[in-house]
C-alpha cells in the first residue's frame, strides 16, 4: 500500500516519506478500512515534531487518527456483513503506530462508525478527535438545554463542533474569535454572539450578554492564558473544560476566587474519555451526520504525495476548517 510514515521525530519536511509498506491485516475483532480521506489534526503534528518530550512510540510511525472510507476486511469474531461499511475513524494512531495517512487502516471494530451515505468521506474525515472532544467539553457535566455556553477559539476544529452541538442541545452560544474572518466563521457554525478576546473588556462584554450572570459551561482551548477571561466569564457552579494549554503549560490556578463560586475545572482528553461518554458521542454525532445537521469546513486539501505541506497547514493554523489528505 501507498502510505506516509517518519522514523524520527522532526521537521514535517525532514522526517515524513511516502512509498509502499506491506498491506496490513485485520486480527481478531479487527476491520480495515480502505482509507479515501484522512484528516490532519494538532495532535498528529505534536508527535511527529517531538514537542513538549513527546518521543517514537514506535520505530514507524504512520500519522493519523482520523479518516474515512470502506471496510474492506475483517478479522475474526467480526461480522462478514461490515465488508463494504462506510464509516468514519477515530483515534487510528491512539494505540497503534499505524495511522489513517495510508491506503489502508486498520483498527477495532468499535472505531470505525457507520457514515451515512449522504456524507463524503472528507466529511467523516473531520469527525474524530475535534467532534468527540467538543462533545465530552459541552456534556460531560450534563445537559445544556437553556444554557449558556462560551466556546473560546469559536473558529478552530474542536469550537466549530462544539458550537453546533451546544446549539443542537438547545444551548445559547457565545464565542470568542480574534480576526473578522474567524468571528464569521463562529457565527456561520451557529454562534449566537462572538466577542473579541482580545478586547480588555472581553469578560465584561459576556457578562453583559449573559445579564451578569456568565456563561453555565465553558468549552476552552487555551486553558492557562484564557484563564483570565473564563473564570472571570463563567457563572456560579459553571464548568471550565478545557482541552489544550499550550501558550501556557503551568498555570497558576486562582483556587479561592473559583471555589467560592463551585467552578468545576474539567480536563478533556478524547483518548481517554470513558466508555459511556465515547459510546454517547458516538451515537449523537451519528445522529446530527444523518440529519445533516453538521457541516465540517475543509482549510485545505492535499494528495498523500503533499503530506508534509498538509502538516505544515496545520502547524502555521492557515486557514478556517480541517486539513484533509486525500487517497
Amino acid at each position: 500500500m501507498r502510505a506516509a510514515w517518519y522514523d524520527r521525530n522532526g521537521a514535517a519536511r525532514e522526517v515524513l516519506t511516502v512509498g509502499e509498506l506491506p498491506d496490513p491485516e485485520p486480527g481478531p475483532g479487527e476491520v480495515r478500512v480502505r482509507v479515501a480521506a484522512a484528516g490532519v489534526n494538532p495532535a498528529d503534528v505534536k508527535r511527529r515534531s517531538g514537542v513538549g518530550g513527546r518521543a517514537m512510540t514506535a520505530p514507524r510511525v504512520i500519522p493519523g487518527d482520523d479518516g474515512a472510507g470502506i471496510i474492506d476486511r475483517v478479522g475474526p469474531g467480526v461480522p462478514a456483513d461490515r465488508v463494504g461499511r462506510r464509516v468514519w475513524v477515530h483515534a487510528a494512531g491512539q494505540h497503534s503506530p499505524f495511522g489513517t495517512s495510508a491506503e489502508y487502516v486498520v483498527v477495532p471494530d468499535a472505531q470505525a462508525v457507520e457514515l451515512p451515505g449522504a456524507v463524503g468521506f472528507e466529511a467523516g474525515a473531520c469527525l474524530g478527535v475535534p467532534a468527540l472532544t467538543a462533545h465530552r467539553c459541552l456534556l460531560a457535566d450534563g445537559p445544556v438545554d437553556g444554557a449558556t455556553v462560551l466556546v473560546t477559539g469559536g473558529a478552530g476544529g474542536v469550537g466549530h463542533y462544539a458550537i453546533q452541538l451546544a446549539k443542537n442541545h438547545g444551548a445559547t452560544v457565545i464565542a470568542t474569535a480574534s480576526t473578522g474572518e474567524k468571528q464569521r466563521a463562529a457565527l456561520a457554525s451557529g454562534a449566537d454572539h462572538v466577542v473579541d478576546y482580545r478586547r480588555t473588556d472581553a469578560a465584561e462584554a459576556i457578562l453583559d450578554l449573559t445579564g451578569g450572570r456568565g456563561a453555565d459551561r465553558v468549552v476552552d482551548v487555551a486553558f492557562g492564558a484564557n484563564l483570565p477571561l473564563t473564570s472571570a466569564a463563567v457563572a456560579t457552579n459553571g464548568t471550565i473544560a478545557s482541552y489544550a494549554s499550550d501558550a501556557v503549560p503551568e498555570p497558576a490556578l486562582p483556587f479561592y476566587p473559583l471555589m467560592r463560586r463551585g467552578i468545576v475545572v474539567r480536563m478533556v482528553l478524547v483518548y481517554v474519555m470513558p466508555e459511556d461518554a465515547l459510546r454517547s458521542g458516538l451515537e449523537d454525532i451519528t445522529e446530527l451526520l444523518a440529519r445533516d445537521a453538521l457541516d465540517h469546513p475543509i482549510a485545505a486539501r492535499h494528495p498523500l504525495d503533499e503530506i508534509a505541506a498538509a502538516h505544515e497547514a496545520v502547524e502555521t493554523g492557515s486557514g478556517i476548517g480541517k486539513v484533509i489528505v486525500n487517497l
